[in-house]
């Protein structure tokens, strides 16, 4: 592992949480419309630790950084979001760990290994109107687009473009998982909060890419 590694992950967590702190009200609007409205309040919650703790993570490696990070948000974040996330940065630690080199292909394991733990702990999968049916299908972007050959911004983009598609393409879908899921065929027509959350974050860290 390099310095320049690390220093990437440091930056796509740093833009995540603050991304989640600023768009607190806009989580929760989205949120609100068919599910409880507390999105954006326990992700906010939950990366405002991240950010006050910032300096104090172990940076030895990726795996216990991210490690640490898991911790910060399972401590904070309340209802289902906190063990969601934790699991899904515990899960991106142990695929880190596994990895000489944190390139593209370690990227797509720790993305594999989020969206698995994601799966296990709130026993959901594709289709059922969540972030997996937007972050699933662009980690399956990212790695075709590896396995071409494209340049680390040309994989960047494609996995932001196929990420905001696949969550906007949640309108048609019925929720089966959370509050959400209690509306029945009225959540069909308004796309997964959770799945614009992410597209909204993975965004702003390519977006901003140093």
């Amino acid at each position: 592992m390099s310095a320049t590694d690390l220093a990437d992950v440091e930056y796509a967590v740093h833009s995540l949480a603050q991304t989640a702190v600023d768009k607190e009200k806009e989580f929760g609007d989205l949120d609100a419309v068919v599910g409880d409205g507390d999105l954006g309040y326990s992700l906010a919650r939950g990366f405002e630790k991240v950010l006050a703790d910032w300096d104090s993570f172990k940076r030895d490696d990726v795996a216990t950084f991210l490690q640490q990070i898991a911790l910060a948000i399972s401590s904070r974040i309340g209802g289902t979001s906190g063990p969601l996330w934790g699991t899904a940065f515990l899960r991106a630690s142990a695929a880190a760990k596994a990895a000489d080199t944190i390139d593209g292909t370690a990227v797509v394991a720790m993305l594999r290994g989020a969206t698995d733990g994601i799966k296990a702990r709130g026993n959901a999968d594709l289709g059922d109107k969540t972030l997996l049916d937007a972050l699933i299908p662009a980690t399956d972007e990212l790695e075709r687009q590896l396995a071409a050959g494209a340049s680390p911004a040309e994989c960047r983009t494609a996995f932001a473009t196929t990420i905001r598609e696949c969550a906007d393409a949640t309108s048609t879908l019925q929720a089966k998982r959370g509050r959400a899921s209690y509306s029945g065929e009225r959540s069909i027509g308004s796309p997964d909060a959770g799945a614009v959350a992410v597209a909204i974050i993975v965004e702003g860290i390519v977006a901003d890419w140093p």
